[in-house]
């Protein structure tokens, strides 16, 4: 998530941490990117990608193309947007984006303390315009990033102070799924019914504060394998327990870099994350435990694709996480709208890359000003290329999918 917009001006977007200023006014992360040393051999405590595989139970599975009937092309590359909406004061792009676009999903971005009214009143401005004549009468995704510590968009009166996940990990097991359980609630009540996390990025190097994204932070649930895979499960039981969708990030990990994509141009993981890795594994667990939704990263991986940032690389979308891993439900991107990671192309064509990659949903969270273009782009790709049509039609059947879950 675009921490840099939570910490320091004041939205939040995506996964990885967005810089300007640090919790404690710091300066930014580094724009030098580099790889950190090689970790030691991949715990044999979680298990590996086709291991996982053969044990997933796929949550959720693909809707039928018949609930895609009736939709024209826009409405159903309007499922595969998800536009930031500022906590305390939405931006005319991001109404105009559901209004006129048919977006159908919402980041709750920033840092707003006004308390759990407030948030549900700025939520139901966008959720009321959803109806029968608009998307079929399906419900929205609102999502926000309610992982504790640095990273808590919402605050004030109905909101725990949630404990950055290097501290939820101390507490045992069924704790942390209880508070997960009672933090989920608080969000259900607010309105939100998706919280884009835990954070499952493995930081097994040897100095984790090193790797900016997460280790600085505190956001990852330890340093090893098992530890990561239990905790972070628990985040995620808890939240799913009160009806609230948990999304793992930032696939295939993020805690091997020393840069922030958010911030930083040619982030690499050049020397450690490979397919069968620890890092995977973790993933893989959630995977086999019945993750619905998984963030996937915008580094670039060397060791599996040195071709293409995660999010627009089928190696790892397609082949490796749903073809290898046996992940059927939704892939999201990480913030493609500001990050300096992907700013080297086009707002337009960075969600046709997504898409055509094998995500679900583009998340344009720190700028929405960009959403109206990357839908536009998709319907033109997809009015010109009948295999990417394809495409749309699978990942908004997959979105509906997800969205049957809601609790009403």
């Amino acid at each position: 998530m675009l921490l840099a917009t939570l910490l320091g001006a004041g939205s939040l977007a995506g996964c990885s941490l967005l810089p300007g200023s640090s919790p404690a006014g710091g300066s930014s992360p580094s724009a030098t990117p580099t790889a950190a040393a090689p970790t030691p051999p991949p715990s044999t405590a979680a298990p590996s990608p086709t291991a996982a595989a053969s044990e997933t139970t796929p949550s959720p599975t693909t809707a039928s193309a018949g609930a895609l009937e009736g939709w024209s092309l826009e409405e159903k590359v309007g499922q595969l947007m998800m536009v930031g909406v500022d906590a305390a004061s939405p931006a005319q792009a991001s109404t105009e984006a559901v209004a006129s676009h048919h977006v159908g999903n919402i980041f709750i971005a920033g840092r707003a303390t006004a308390g759990s009214q407030a948030t549900q009143k700025v939520i139901s401005t966008f959720t009321s315009k959803v109806g029968p004549d608009t998307t079929h009468g399906t419900a929205m995704l609102v999502a926000t990033d309610q992982e504790g510590g640095e990273v808590q968009v919402l605050s004030g009166s109905g909101f725990s102070d949630i404990p950055s996940a290097m501290d939820q990990s101390t507490q045992p097991r069924d704790q942390l799924a209880a508070s997960a359980r009672t933090w989920g609630k608080e969000l259900a009540d607010a309105g939100v019914n998706m919280n884009l996390a835990p954070v499952a990025d493995l930081v097994d190097i040897a100095r984790p504060t090193t790797n900016e994204p997460i280790g600085r932070w505190g956001r990852e649930y330890g340093h090893d394998a098992a530890t990561v895979s239990s905790q972070a499960g628990a985040f995620a039981e808890g939240m799913q327990a009160s009806g609230v969708i948990p999304t793992y990030k930032h696939f295939p990990g993020l805690g091997r870099v020393t840069a922030n994509t958010d911030t930083s141009a040619d982030v690499v993981d050049r020397t450690t994350t490979r397919s069968s890795d620890a890092a995977v594994g973790v993933f893989a667990s959630a995977i086999a435990a019945g993750a619905q939704v998984i963030m996937v990263s915008s580094a670039t991986y060397a060791l599996i694709d040195a071709s293409a940032p995660a999010v627009f690389s089928s190696t790892i979308v397609t082949d490796m996480l749903r073809t290898e891993m046996g992940f059927s439900g939704v892939v999201i991107t990480d913030d493609v709208s500001a990050a300096v990671q992907v700013q080297g192309v086009a707002a337009g064509e960075r969600a046709v890359r997504a898409v055509r990659a094998g995500c679900d949903i583009v998340l344009a969270s720190a700028d929405p000003t960009v959403a109206a273009d990357m839908v536009k782009a998709l319907v033109a790709a997809a009015q010109s290329d009948p295999a990417f049509a394809a495409r749309v039609d699978e990942s908004a059947a997959r979105v509906l999918a997800l969205k049957g879950g809601l609790r009403s």
